[in-house]
């Protein structure tokens, strides 16, 4: 109850000045569905389960928040402590009383899924949200255990539409350097502490889930992918530099895009094998932290502008390409919708004669694809601020 009354606002409300996102929440909660918020760490995810309460106007002395990263929980992450939990909430409390509950890094607690899903399949007017730092919270046993039982809202760092909302004077070029991590934007030293956060989900949801004694070099790999945003990478050259095998580079990539750090653009063709034969390029989760942590100390706002298109693209579509021409060349995004197909290119001077030719190239093998969308410095703000 101590830790329960540490971490709920049934004393002081939450507060207020927070941004509020840019998230469709669903229309009204269910006590049959679970809803699972995912994301990177320091993201946002628990600021925006003390927003929902406001939201859907819930009493707060019904809303029971916990965080499972608690040290005083350390030796009862299991489901008994989702259980006492919600005795705790109906003891002396009408059957009829709605309780909600929130759950901040529930990937930590042992068979939580399990437990959650026998409780959704009697619902008792409980109520469930909850967050986790892994793209792993519903993958495997988890999805099975949940199936047809859960919506899920994936979190990133704030928008540039977000982002205005602090700094509305501000023009996107600082956002470009900044990123949108919360509590950087405000902090004095925001560059060390997004070291920080890089190091921080290292050692909490990528060196767990590789079950490597070292994290250096998990760093090592993952730096080399932050360094090389936005270019093909070969995992073979990173095992060379890193004295590692293969598997063990493309297994440390593989976690570092289960902890939302990084994310793989394949290239595009209708045939798998293909997809497969070629190199992936890879794209940091926020261009402030990309920047951050890698040694080039320019302000490189083309490959800045590529990141945040790349991001953008990815939340609409999920599946994001990029195409190479056999001849040389390449378009640096793809994206397909049905039998839709739109390529893109971006640029932050004025588009080259090599964007020209690289999409000629990109349309005598696809004739059917849309217009080709050419994002540069001058449209670049519209296209981030848009749908």
């Amino acid at each position: 109850m101590e830790i329960l009354n540490d971490w709920s606002f049934w004393e002081k409300a939450p507060s207020t000045a927070d941004v509020h996102r840019d998230v469709e929440l669903p229309k009204s909660l269910s006590a049959d569905l679970v809803l699972i918020i995912q994301g990177v760490r320091r993201g946002g995810k628990s600021t925006l389960l003390q927003q929902i309460p406001a939201h859907y106007q819930f009493s707060l002395a019904n809303c029971y928040y916990c965080n499972f990263e608690d040290p005083r929980l350390i030796n009862c992450l299991n489901h008994e402590l989702l259980g006492d939990i919600v005795r705790i909430a109906r003891k002396d409390r009408p059957t009829n009383e709605p309780c909600y509950f929130f759950f901040d890094e529930i990937q930590h607690v042992f068979a939580w899924e399990k437990w959650l899903h026998m409780q959704l399949e009697r619902p008792k007017h409980n109520y469930f949200v909850v967050t986790g730092s892994s793209s792993v919270l519903l993958s495997g046993e988890f999805d099975s255990a949940l199936t047809g039982r859960h919506r899920t809202l994936q979190l990133y760092p704030f928008s540039f539409r977000e982002y205005l909302k602090l700094f509305p004077e501000r023009m996107l070029e600082s956002y470009l350097m900044s990123g949108g991590f919360p509590r950087t934007l405000t902090h004095g030293e925001p560059k060390l502490l997004l070291q920080e956060y890089f190091n921080d989900i290292l050692l909490r949801d990528v060196l767990r889930r590789v079950g490597a004694r070292s994290v250096d070099p998990i760093k090592q790999v993952a730096k080399l992918a932050f360094d090389t945003c936005g270019s093909q990478l070969s995992y073979r050259k990173i095992a060379a530099i890193t004295h590692l095998t293969v598997e063990t580079v493309q297994n440390h990539l593989l976690a570092c895009e289960q902890a939302y750090l990084l994310f793989n653009c394949s290239f595009f063709a209708f045939s798998e094998k293909k997809r497969l034969s070629r190199h992936k390029k890879f794209y940091p989760i926020d261009p402030g932290l990309r920047t951050a942590v890698t040694s080039n100390t320019s302000r490189d706002y083309g490959k800045a502008l590529e990141q945040l298109v790349f991001l953008k693209l990815k939340q609409q579509c999920d599946q994001v390409y990029y195409w190479e021409s056999p001849l040389g060349g390449e378009v640096d995004f793809v994206t397909v919708s049905g039998d839709t197909i739109t390529p893109y290119q971006v640029t932050w001077q004025e588009a080259k004669p090599r964007h020209e030719k690289a999409l000629g190239s990109f349309y005598e093998s696809f004739p059917q694809a849309n217009e080709a969308i050419i994002i540069q410095q001058q449209n670049a703000a519209d296209f981030l601020l848009g749908p």
